[in-house]
């Protein structure tokens, strides 16, 4: 706790940097959950733009102050200094880019099915993942704004902070984003930082490009990464030629849990719940974050995942897992790239077991999600 205390305090002093994760107060924060809500059927506009929010201040969902699309949200407080100018190192991503840059079929299927933002000064930076189409804009449009694409589902966004040398490892030494095969639609690496980041020009060449999927990359590879204040999280990173789920696959065995999956179901090829002797991965159907609002989960656009236990087997640690991401549970997306991001934190997985309320169970019928859980 004091080492924690102090991170922060040396991180403060050195406010030169105004790169960073952002509560919805403006105050800089090591990491942070952010729930789109859905627009309710009916309901004016402003009311698919409300979310919840939190950070590790918090022992559960808050409501947010304001709107998404507002520049004084949290989401807009973090990435809004992106368009103030300044010696800074961005890489916008999204398989579903602002619709200046639309992809044709054929470049969507190259690349993975992945959405975030990285942007950094000499200092630290932010690696903010989420699960909204065309967001954010690109930098030469001058300001935040949110789409009104992004209203009428449910999305999710995990930030964390870093110091400025984890950056070599999100893109440079690990390849995590590499791996992801994004499609970047904005980035830029001043010259003041390209000698620190030299794979980061080298990734930035892809932007508007295809990846080949033949590519001597590993075909996935997961990495611990520790927050500018010391918090552990794991980045799973997938190409195209894992040629797998990424939850069931992957996660779940290295997790060692038991898993609870929201994604996208209005997609073709969906995946039913995977009971295999190994580990279960149960599909959620019915949702209740913070119990403020009930909805389906085709409602929700957004990719989350819960385990079902509160610890993960033999981890002697309180807390079970929450990891947010960017792909889904369907036939099409095992053979695109694409990732979540993972941490054990026991009041952040209360919040996300409390929002599952019903799953699909290993026969294929909907029930509570503790009774779909108990199939042994």
């Amino acid at each position: 706790m004091l080492l924690h205390v102090l991170l922060l305090l040396h991180a403060s002093a050195g406010a030169s940097s105004s790169i960073s994760c952002y509560d919805d107060q403006g105050k800089p924060v090591d990491w942070f959950y952010l729930y789109k809500l859905p627009h309710p059927p009916h309901e004016p506009v402003q009311e698919g733009l409300k979310y919840l929010f939190m950070d590790g201040e918090s022992e559960g969902w808050m409501d947010g102050k304001t709107l998404v699309n507002d520049s004084q949200s949290a989401v807009g407080q973090t990435v809004g200094p992106l368009y103030e100018g300044g010696d800074v190192g961005y890489i916008l991503y999204n398989d579903q880019p602002p619709q200046q840059q639309k992809l044709s079929g054929d470049a969507t299927r190259s690349c993975g099915h992945t959405k975030g933002v990285v942007v950094f000064d000499k200092q630290q930076g932010f690696w903010l993942v989420h699960s909204t189409p065309h967001f954010p804009p690109p930098k030469s449009q001058g300001q935040f704004s949110y789409p009104a694409s992004g209203i009428s589902n449910g999305q999710n966004f995990i930030c964390v902070t870093y110091p400025f040398e984890r950056f070599q490892t999100i893109v440079c030494d690990c390849e995590q984003l590499k791996i992801n095969q994004p499609h970047i639609y904005d980035c830029s690496i001043p010259a003041s930082l390209a000698a620190a980041v030299p794979a980061m020009a080298q990734l930035c060449k892809h932007t508007l490009g295809r990846w080949d999927n033949t590519s001597s990359s590993p075909s996935n590879r997961s990495i611990s990464l520790l927050s500018l204040a010391g918090s552990e999280f794991i980045s799973f990173a997938k190409g195209a030629s894992f040629a797998n789920d990424l939850y069931h696959s992957w996660v779940a065995p290295t997790l060692q849990s038991d898993l609870l999956v929201q994604f996208w179901r209005r997609s073709t090829g969906i995946l039913h719940s995977d009971c295999s002797p190994s580990w279960k991965v149960l599909n959620i159907d019915l949702i209740s974050p913070g119990q403020s609002i009930t909805f389906k989960a085709t409602e929700d656009h957004s990719k989350w995942v819960v385990s079902v236990g509160g610890s993960s087997a033999g981890s002697g640690t309180s807390g079970g897992w929450v990891c947010v991401g960017d792909i889904n549970r369907d036939k099409a997306e095992e053979k695109r790239g694409g990732g979540t991001v993972c941490r054990q934190d026991a009041a952040v997985w209360k919040a996300y077991r409390s929002a599952a309320l019903q799953c699909e169970s290993c026969g294929g019928e909907v029930q509570t999600c503790d009774k779909s859980a108990q199939y042994r």
